[in-house]
């Protein structure tokens, strides 16, 4: 059975004469675009100011280039006193004092366990000593703030033992990294042309950006951290074992490559090695650490005066002979051809 359903309201009843209503016809109606707001007025600004304007728009790290320092022009770019590292009871400096001059090639030895890399890894902050001072372009940096540390570190690069690239990046990809981290504002295409620069700058050849590490010989990854640690055009260098692993000719070209690049760019250079060849070669002074501290600093001629019976087993050994052998026969080679190109400018007094 359907249930019956109740009758709806009933419409009033139109007045006798009256049409029904038409419905009324629809307007149209054309909406205009909204005007853009007008921009507030700004006060018109000069390029240092404008540039201030955008620094103060990025965070604190990543605008801290603006204060990174002038060239540095002290005698000593880095001074380091009464340094102590320690490694939960085993103590490693003690009461450690170095000075390294500008534009000096400075090499540093010691035994197996001395802690060159950790004074290195000291005074680039990845090692935070318990005592001392360290001034890097005469800036203290323990306990300094972040934004002044980060300006300092963009004026050295670093060559880790090994490379130490990231596997993943292309050699210039690696290259970019630093560039990337304190200058964010640069092109791209800019940060790829410095790339490839610092590529050829290293000694490596111009398709080597492209390729991964694994596609590198151990030349060629010393190479590779070479042009990332010259990426900022630093004024400081650290060199961590650079001809370790190499063939003796590898060597010998990456230690000339160390000197004309050294000489070329005014570079610092903090060079730690084992190798007595690079020490007669390229150094200007070696600093020998030993009981806990740097027990003498000089020449090798100076060294050779010290009656400590490491640095004179270290410099007289056998293969201190044949370093100073090598090293003999490479000076009177240079010699040979630098008499030889004079001669050639002055045909006229050659012999008869």
């Amino acid at each position: 059975m359907i249930a019956p359903t109740e009758p709806g309201p009933v419409p009033p009843a139109q007045p006798d004469g009256e049409a029904e209503a038409q419905p009324k016809p629809r307007t149209e109606i054309r909406t205009e675009p909204r005007p853009e707001p007008r921009p507030e007025p700004q006060p018109d600004l000069n390029p240092r100011d404008e540039a201030e304007t955008q620094a103060n728009g990025q965070n604190d790290i990543g605008a801290a280039h603006d204060d990174i320092p002038e060239p540095y022009e002290g005698k000593y770019p880095i001074v380091i006193e009464g340094l102590r590292n320690s490694f939960g009871e085993t103590l490693i400096h003690e009461d450690l004092s170095l000075k390294v001059r500008r534009g000096e090639i400075l090499g540093v030895v010691g035994g197996s366990g001395t802690g060159k890399s950790v004074l290195m890894r000291s005074i680039i902050g990845l090692q935070r000593p318990q005592e001392g001072r360290i001034e890097v372009f005469g800036r203290d940096l323990i306990g300094a703030p972040a934004e002044e540390e980060f300006g300092v570190r963009s004026q050295w690069g670093v060559l880790f033992q090994g490379g130490a690239l990231f596997s993943t990046l292309t050699v210039a990809e690696n290259v970019e990294v630093p560039i990337k981290e304190f200058f964010p504002e640069l092109h791209s295409d800019l940060r790829h042309e410095i790339a490839r620069y610092k590529v050829v700058l290293s000694g490596l050849p111009a398709e080597a950006a492209s390729k991964y590490p694994s596609e590198l010989s151990g030349g060629m990854k010393k190479r590779a951290g070479l042009a990332r640690a010259l990426a900022l055009d630093p004024e400081l260098l650290f060199l961590d074992e650079p001809t370790a692993g190499l063939d003796p000719i590898g060597a010998a070209k990456f230690d000339t490559l160390t000197r004309e690049l050294a000489d070329t760019l005014g570079l610092t250079v903090f060079l730690i090695t084992h190798d007595l060849d690079t020490l007669y070669a390229i150094c200007d002074r070696v600093a020998v650490l030993a009981d806990r501290q740097v027990i003498a600093v000089g020449t090798i001629p100076e060294l050779l005066e010290s009656e400590h019976p490491w640095i004179q087993e270290y410099f007289n050994g056998p293969r201190a002979r044949a370093a100073v052998a090598s090293a003999t026969r490479h000076n009177e080679r240079s010699t040979e051809k630098l008499r030889g190109g004079k001669a050639l400018d002055r045909p006229g007094e050659r012999g008869a």
